[in-house]
């Protein structure tokens, strides 16, 4: 079967990755002649280049590092997309020997879901967000929306101020009041499994929830430290899955 339409993953380091394996089985699932395939770019100005030069590509997903630094490349991006500054779904729209892009967010989307899923109804503690960007910025707007308050923290000393904090300024008395911890670096990503970000896992108690966005691998040392110590753990891939539902419903339609 010839596909009529291209779809795919644009971002770095992709060479395991949980997008392919979806998109080609729904596609498989609804008789679809499409297809889908990872596009690593060393920097983000060459999409313009990947969409010129193949023009069946309709839609496109997004990854690290490029969720914010894309956002320059559109004409048009969703409302939602906009007020969290990371766009993470492009649905390509051609006319003319033109094409026309526009920006949507999914992973706020998708986190809060399954966040939902994860904390206690009425859940009332404050959530350590580890991470300032793309990523982060979909969680936070989903802790606003539902009414959890958070502290960010950074690596970067230049972003510090009275929302943000830096790695060397937790300490225990910091993770006991935040009682949801949200892990939305790369650290400890697949192929760095050993990595974990540098906080007072010893601080952590059975009453913390910790969520880490890294699917792969499964269980990170993040999920592993937090688990030691009592807390509940969830990892990304739900999250991921309902996000990646919602880009397939905005590339359909």
């Amino acid at each position: 079967m010839i596909a009529e339409k291209q779809f795919g993953l644009v971002g770095n380091n992709l060479k395991n990755t949980f997008s392919i394996d979806f998109f080609t089985n729904k596609f498989i699932e609804n008789n679809l002649p499409f297809s889908y395939q990872n596009f690593e770019l060393q920097n983000v100005s060459e999409i313009t280049q990947l969409i010129e030069s193949k023009k069946e590509l309709a839609g496109l997903n997004i990854t690290v590092p490029f969720k914010e630094s894309v956002i320059p490349f559109l004409q048009e991006i969703d409302k939602t997309a906009a007020e969290i500054g990371a766009v993470n779904c492009i649905k390509i729209v051609r006319e003319n020997n033109k094409f026309y892009l526009k920006g949507y967010n999914t992973d706020a989307f998708g986190f809060s879901q399954s966040l939902l899923e994860f904390i206690p109804q009425g859940f009332t503690g404050k959530a350590l967000i580890l991470g300032t960007g793309g990523a982060s910025k979909a969680v936070q707007y989903a802790c606003t929306l539902l009414g959890i308050d958070y502290t960010l923290v950074t690596s970067q000393s230049s972003k510090a101020n009275f929302k943000t904090i830096r790695y060397y300024d937790l300490n225990d008395a910091v993770i006991v009041a935040h009682k949801l911890i949200i892990n939305c670096t790369p650290v400890g990503m697949h192929p760095y499994p050993n990595e974990f970000p540098e906080i007072p896992y010893f601080a952590l108690s059975k009453k913390h929830y910790c969520f880490d966005l890294i699917y792969l691998p499964h269980e990170t040392q993040f999920i592993k430290q937090a688990k030691e110590q009592g807390a509940k753990v969830t990892n990304g891939l739900k999250m991921l899955n309902i996000q990646a539902e919602k880009a397939y419903d905005i590339f359909l339609v």
